[in-house]
């Protein structure tokens, strides 16, 4: 089994961090974000990737070259960014068994085993999980059986609150890559891109079935304000817990937090849903809902719901930040 992971996006939600940083190195609970799944898809026993790339690309490269080096890995740029079902279709000359197509926009929390347990009668896996915000999705409706009827891009009415999160486990490759044909041989949809979703439309069209799937967790890391939502469930639940090599003096410490190796905290409070990286230092300062990049320095200030990149000094500052490594913020 293969997998493709288009990451040819800008990130323009995350702003101004992934000016210099592509959005799935961007860490959560001091991991970057396409770590989470490619450790999974390593676990699995995939090893050999496609990578749909654009922005960055020789940044996403260079990681992956030297965090994953047996990695079987392919990169295929995408030009124009014409939406997911353009993107997937660079994939088609590397695919010629089983895949998976994973868009690392979030921390999934999935049965992955049921890769290896579906029945012959299905021709796809689409993992799905009910939002109450269903305007922002693509839904599936199903049948009584689970099997996907169609899929509707950010309805008006709520015909389904199943949301389509990203994942999708195809046995049926060839009858996929002649949706995706199908799709881009159409008018693109209103934001001039072509969707993925209607690929799996053509397929079910066709008398494919495609049977949807729970997902025990889904974390977005896609904006701001869920990426701190994910860092506080990882601290919580798997990725906590303060470094023994870490300084703490005169701290009160909230959990859940994660402090790594090497921080330096005195006389402050931290927590709850903080992270620290490698060799920050935090002095007479309170964080709460934050992030912290590595080497940063903190003194006198007190942050909440924010993201501080790597080598920032911030100083005398109360409220909420959103900045990118090696900037200076003081409210002196």
């Amino acid at each position: 089994m293969k997998a493709v992971i288009p990451i040819a996006g800008k990130g323009t939600r995350l702003r101004p961090h992934t000016h210099h940083t592509p959005k799935p190195l961007l860490k959560v609970a001091g991991k970057p974000v396409l770590a989470y799944l490619l450790d999974d898809l390593v676990e699995l026993g995939v090893g050999e990737i496609v990578f749909i790339v654009g922005y960055l690309r020789e940044e996403v490269e260079e990681w992956i070259s030297a965090e994953y080096p047996d990695l079987r890995a392919h990169y295929v740029l995408q030009e124009v960014q014409d939406g997911t079902a353009g993107a997937v279709a660079l994939a088609e000359p590397f695919v010629d068994e089983d895949l998976l197509v994973i868009f690392a926009d979030a921390i999934l929390e999935v049965d992955y085993g049921l890769t290896a347990t579906l029945g012959q009668e299905y021709g796809a896996v689409l993992w799905a999980k009910e939002v109450e915000d269903y305007q922002r999705y693509g839904v599936i409706v199903t049948n009584d059986d689970g099997t996907m009827r169609t899929i509707v891009e950010k309805p008006s009415e709520p015909i389904s609150k199943l949301a389509n999160i990203g994942l999708y486990y195809i046995r049926d490759h060839d009858l996929l890559f002649e949706g995706v044909r199908q799709a881009l041989a159409s008018e693109p949809g209103p934001s001039g891109e072509f969707y993925l979703t209607d690929a799996f439309q053509y397929m079910v069209d066709q008398g494919s079935r495609l049977v949807t799937a729970p997902v025990e967790g889904w974390w977005d890391a896609g904006k701001p304000e869920t990426l701190l939502e994910t860092n506080g469930h990882l601290v919580a639940t798997r990725r906590g817990g303060v470094d023994a090599s870490a300084t703490l003096e005169g701290t009160e410490i909230v959990e859940p937090v994660r402090i790594e190796a090497g921080v330096t905290v005195r006389d402050s409070r931290v927590g709850p849903n903080v992270t620290i990286e490698a060799g920050a230092n935090v002095e007479s300062s309170e964080l709460a809902n934050t992030v912290v990049g590595p080497e940063a320095s903190i003194r006198d200030a007190r942050l909440r719901d924010s993201i501080v990149g790597g080598h920032v000094d911030v100083s005398d500052f109360s409220g909420a930040l959103s900045v990118t490594d090696h900037s200076v913020v003081s409210g002196g």
